[in-house]
């Protein structure tokens, strides 16, 4: 003590009591100032004192190993045996906790991933004293030194159970609560309470697995790198600059040696092809009722090193599966679900003087559609011709923005079809408002804090906020069952997995660079984006189409899902508010059937909006009134 006075440094705390008292002030925070690290040690001197004489050595020993930094993340002996081992504390061997406890003098130091041979070094040392002490023989400690030691794989220390990205996400989100609390995340021993549901996790994890595992093979044999040079050329570049010996390299010349042979180095060039060309997902399951994050797969690897999550951090075009928000606009404000536009070529002026002249998807168009027909088949021209004439751009950026979308979006008629970008999570909290009744829930992961003790420090309520009517809600939920229930629905491909109420719409960007499906059921939203890291990268074919690429996905999951009887979802339908009158309509005209219209069938509106009756067949003598030439005396 007289040493750290007169030096103004910190010494001492020889003693395992001592280090104990140390790290148990530690884990209140970091002092600034000269002062307050003095103080400390003054206070780490008396707890000393105070420990000792209210516990035993075991229990002393038992304390420094749960609180001791054994590097990494790891915090605590049970932490280090995770990290390092993949097994509990309890099940330590003695070749590893011996090595475990040589690591304490300097845990980054002594890092076996980094140096293994230094680390077996210092093992010794503890050895020899053990054998010192009368701990172990002679014999003993040979067999120890010769035992292997089988660590985690070299990237274990990145895996983080089923949910690798929805972990790392939440980390995120604490890190940034510690400045407001003032806890230390690794140190302090929390008590987190997350949304995740462990068994929907697996099926979400199986359902992308068993989907893009062949259809990773077919996109294999179909890509040829011959054709894209350049993309094969920047991709190894950018490889090559986020390798850690490039960026360690002493001088220049290092540097640019370790590139040139690496550029030439086939198995690393090979490395580089099957990672660029690797098709990557990201989905999202959400309980649309409380906001809760059921499921994330944030992407293909379930080991989590760079930090890309395909659910929060990538903004993508979603093509068709944003032109439900047109037709939200156009339906909340009146307009029927029968009402008819002509599927008819269009020409728009953008805001640069440019024309531009949107097509449909199979090139075709002629005659008039309903727009229950037009979202079912997902017709292009016929959002453009609502988002020209029936739904304003700024008005269908307020919606989608109101429905949860906080991306920005620019207020232009090419919306419609899905260029302006957004993220996989903010696309499902909005599909969600549609199976919740209107009722936005902003999606949430982390429930509850509490500390060591079970003292509560935050808990998260579902903020919800009524952003549609039920009766629009329910009128687009109806719209979207028809994709995947009936014929020639783009999302068709779900029935071939789930049976049970659904809804949805798919999504495919230009070249079939971006596949997309967005659905829900009565209990859940679940989104699914499928394509590449780098988006010059296309599927190129009918493979990228959202119906192939991402639907099947929505359909093993909740298939898997609803099987499921522990978690317990039973059969449900989608619930119609009071607000929905079923009408007979005339086939023709989509006005209220009269006695004498030819062909008639059922159709569901919106009682605040009355549709008028038929005024072709008014009597028995339509046709005649209809057209008096064609009278047949």
């Amino acid at each position: 003590m007289v040493i750290n006075l007169l030096t103004f440094r910190q010494y001492g705390a020889s003693t395992i009591t001592q280090q104990l008292a140390r790290n148990l002030y530690k884990l209140q925070g970091r002092e600034e100032s000269m002062f307050d690290k003095i103080t400390r040690k003054v206070r780490e001197f008396f707890s000393s004192v105070q420990i000792e004489r209210n516990f035993t050595k075991k229990e002393i020993l038992e304390l420094y190993l749960n609180v001791s930094f054994f590097g990494g993340k790891a915090y605590g002996i049970e932490s280090a045996a995770q990290q390092y081992f993949n097994k509990s504390a309890a099940d330590l061997t003695a070749p590893e906790y011996t090595l475990l406890v040589g690591m304490l003098q300097g845990p980054n130091y002594y890092n076996p991933f980094r140096n293994f041979d230094r680390v077996l070094r210092r093992r010794s040392i503890v050895l020899n004293q053990m054998l010192h002490d009368g701990k172990l023989d002679a014999k003993q400690v040979d067999i120890i030194k010769s035992d292997s030691l089988l660590f985690r794989n070299f990237e274990a220390d990145y895996r983080v159970g089923i949910a690798p990205h929805f972990v790392e996400w939440v980390r995120q989100q604490l890190e940034l609560k510690a400045e407001t609390y003032g806890f230390n995340l690794y140190r302090d021993g929390l008590r987190i309470y997350t949304s995740l549901d462990s068994r929907m996790q697996r099926y979400a994890n199986r359902a992308v697995d068993e989907h893009l595992s062949s259809y990773q093979d077919r996109f294999d044999k179909y890509w040829d790198w011959k054709k894209y040079p350049e993309i094969l050329e920047s991709n190894v570049d950018k490889m090559i600059r986020d390798l850690d010996v490039i960026k360690k390299a002493k001088t220049p010349a290092i540097r640019d040696s370790i590139v040139a042979a690496l550029r030439t180095n086939s198995m690393f060039v090979d490395s580089v092809r099957k990672a660029a060309r690797t098709i990557e997902v990201g989905m999202v399951a959400i309980d649309p009722h409380n906001g809760h994050i059921k499921a994330m797969v944030g992407g293909r690897s379930r080991v989590f090193r760079y930090g890309l999550n395909h659910v929060t951090q990538i903004h993508r075009q979603p093509g068709s599966a944003f032109k439900p928000f047109v037709y939200t606009v156009a339906l909340d404000n009146g307009t029927p679900v029968t009402f008819t536009l002509p599927n008819q070529p269009v020409t728009v002026m953008m805001p640069d003087g440019t024309r531009w002249t949107p097509q449909n998807f199979d090139g075709g168009f002629g005659g008039w559609v309903t727009l229950r027909e037009a979202l079912k088949r997902s017709i292009n021209l016929i959002a453009v011709r609502l988002i020209m004439e029936y739904s304003p751009p700024k008005i269908v950026v307020e919606y989608a923005h109101r429905m949860g979308i906080k991306s920005f979006i620019p207020p232009y008629e090419s919306i419609a079809l899905g260029t302006a970008e957004v993220t996989p999570l903010e696309l499902t909290s909005a599909y969600g408002v549609y199976s919740n009744e209107g009722v936005l829930v902003e999606p949430i992961a982390i429930l509850r804090i509490e500390d060591k003790d079970g003292n509560l420090i935050e808990e998260n309520v579902p903020e919800k906020k009524e952003v549609l009517s039920k009766e629009t809600a329910y009128l687009m939920t109806n719209l979207m069952e028809g994709g995947v229930n009936e014929e020639g629905g783009t999302g068709r491909s779900v029935r071939s997995f789930f049976s049970l109420p659904a809804a949805g719409k798919t999504g495919t960007t230009n070249d079939y660079g971006d596949a997309w499906f967005e659905g829900f059921t009565p209990h859940l939203a679940a989104g699914i984006w499928v394509g590449f890291d780098d988006n010059r990268i296309k599927f190129g074919s009918a493979d990228g189409q959202g119906g192939r690429a991402a639907a099947p996905i929505f359909g093993r999951f909740m298939r898997y899902t609803y099987d499921d009887p522990e978690i317990g979802l039973q059969l449900d339908y989608f619930k119609e508010p009071d607000g929905i009158v079923t009408d007979t309509i005339c086939v023709d005209t989509k006005k209220k059937a009269r006695e004498f219209c030819p062909e008639k069938t059922t159709e569901i509106f919106n009682s605040k909006y009355p549709i008028g009756q038929c005024d072709v067949h008014t009597s028995p003598n339509w046709r005649v009134e209809k057209n008096p030439s064609k009278v047949n005396w």
